[in-house]
C-alpha cells in the first residue's frame, strides 16, 4: 500500500511565501516523476511544477520564476518553495509521484490560500 502525504499549506498574504512538503511510502518504486499539481474552485487540476527522475524540471508558465520545485528520489520526497505568491495561486495542491509503470501515486491535498 502506498502512503502519499503533502503539508504545509497556509493562509499567506499577497508577496509571502510557503513551502510545501510531500513524501511517499509504502510499496511505491521506480519513480521517474514528481511533482504539484492545483485546483482552484471551478477550475480543473493543473500542473504547477515536476521533476523528473534525471533532475529536469518543467513549470506552469503562470509560477515560472516564483516557484522552484525540488525532489530526492531516494527519499521519496518532493518539495515545492513559493515566493511571491498571488491570490490567483490559492488552490488546493497535491502532490503526485509517477511511476515507470505509469501508476499516479496522489497525496491528499493541502490548501493555499493567499490574501490581497
Amino acid at each position: 500500500q502506498v502512503q502519499v502525504v503533502g503539508s504545509g499549506g497556509g493562509l499567506v498574504q499577497a508577496g509571502g511565501s510557503l513551502r510545501l512538503s510531500c513524501v511517499a511510502s509504502g510499496s511505491i518504486s521506480n519513480i521517474y516523476d514528481m511533482g504539484w499539481y492545483r485546483q482552484a474552485p471551478g477550475k480543473q487540476r493543473e500542473l504547477v511544477a515536476a521533476i523528473s527522475r534525471s533532475g529536469s524540471t518543467n513549470y506552469a508558465d503562470s509560477v515560472k520564476g516564483r516557484f522552484t520545485v525540488a525532489g530526492d528520489n531516494a527519499k521519496r520526497t518532493v518539495d515545492l518553495q513559493m515566493n511571491s505568491l498571488k491570490p490567483e495561486d490559492s488552490a488546493v495542491y497535491y502532490c503526485n509521484f509517477k511511476n515507470m509503470y505509469g501508476a499516479n501515486f496522489w497525496g491528499q491535498g493541502t490548501q493555499v490560500t493567499v490574501s490581497s
